[in-house]
């Protein structure tokens, strides 16, 4: 479910995936491939991409409908 989340997110903000890999520090084709839920996300860039959409890991990884951060974030 993570990989519907991030591609969610990232068109919500009119991102490309370049701009999205960039971020992270990968190249496009591993972000393609987080997106296509073909290669797990790693901890460090679940929490780096959080922080970036201002949302929480569990909203990305399909815990909770709740976008939003936890308080005090």
């Amino acid at each position: 479910m993570f990989f519907r989340r991030l591609r969610d997110l990232r068109e919500d903000h009119d991102f490309r995936q370049e701009d999205v890999a960039e971020v992270l520090g990968i190249s496009q084709t591993v972000y393609s491939r987080y997106e296509r839920g073909f290669q797990t996300i790693p901890v460090v860039h679940l929490l780096k991409l959080a922080d970036f959409y201002s949302v929480s890991t569990d909203y990305i990884l399909g815990r909770t409908d709740v976008s939003a951060p936890y308080p005090g974030q």
